[in-house]
C-alpha cells in the first residue's frame, strides 16, 4: 500500500528539517494521490526539478514506493525553466503537490524517505 500523498510531504519536509534544509509546501494537491514534484533551489538562479517517475521505472518489488526522476534535461536548470514546467504541470493536473527546497549543495534527500 502507498502512502497518501499529504504524508509522504510532510515525512520528506521532516527529512529536509533533520538536514539542515529549508523545505516548504509551495502548493498543496490531492491529500490520497496527487503527484508530487520536488524543486531544489540552489539559491543562485537554477533549480533541480524532481517528478514521479515513469511506470517503466517500477519493478514488482517496490511497485508501492514512490520514485522520482529528474523532469528537465538541463541540471541544474535556469529557475525560468523550472517554472515554466510547473505551470504547464499545474495546468494539466491541478491536483500535483510542490514542494520547495533551498539547498546551495543541491541535496534532495529522497533517497532517504520511503514510500
Amino acid at each position: 500500500m502507498r502512502l497518501k500523498s499529504a504524508l509522504w510531504v510532510a515525512a520528506y519536509l521532516r527529512r529536509c528539517q533533520v538536514e539542515g534544509a529549508f523545505a516548504v509546501v509551495r502548493r498543496r494537491g490531492a491529500e490520497e494521490a496527487g503527484a508530487v514534484f520536488i524543486r531544489i533551489s540552489r539559491l543562485d538562479g537554477t533549480s533541480d526539478l524532481f517528478g514521479p517517475a515513469p511506470q517503466s521505472e517500477f519493478d514488482a518489488a517496490g511497485a508501492a514506493d514512490r520514485a522520482f526522476s529528474p523532469c528537465l534535461k538541463e541540471r541544474p536548470a535556469p529557475d525560468a525553466a523550472v517554472e515554466a514546467y510547473l505551470t504547464r504541470e499545474i495546468k494539466f493536473d491541478p491536483d500535483v503537490w510542490i514542494v520547495e527546497v533551498e539547498d546551495r549543495g543541491g541535496r534532495n534527500f529522497l533517497d532517504a524517505v520511503g514510500g
